[in-house]
């Protein structure tokens, strides 16, 4: 294994972080947003007024994109385990 491979390995598991946690961030921040304008505009600062919202608009995003989710991370599993048994060639 050089140094190519390890940063090739970097890379693939960087982006399956992403793209796994990419949804869920998503909804946060979507919801964070709104929640911060509804905010604004009402002139409402309640402080755990954003908390409920974002955590049942998570728990929903992740419901729905689990199965994504799941692909993503056993298609790098399965990356990772066929270079092993390969030897990195």
């Amino acid at each position: 294994m050089n140094e190519a491979d390890a940063l090739d390995i970097v890379q693939s598991a960087v982006w399956t972080i992403v793209a796994a946690c990419g949804p869920a961030v998503g909804a946060a921040m979507f919801v964070g947003v709104l929640i911060a304008l509804f905010q604004a505009l009402t002139q409402i600062q309640e402080v755990t007024l954003t908390f409920v919202p974002k955590i049942l608009a998570i728990f929903v995003v992740i419901a729905l994109t689990a199965s994504f989710t799941g692909a993503q991370v056993y298609a790098f599993t399965q990356e990772s385990y066929s270079r092993i048994e390969n030897g990195f060639r």
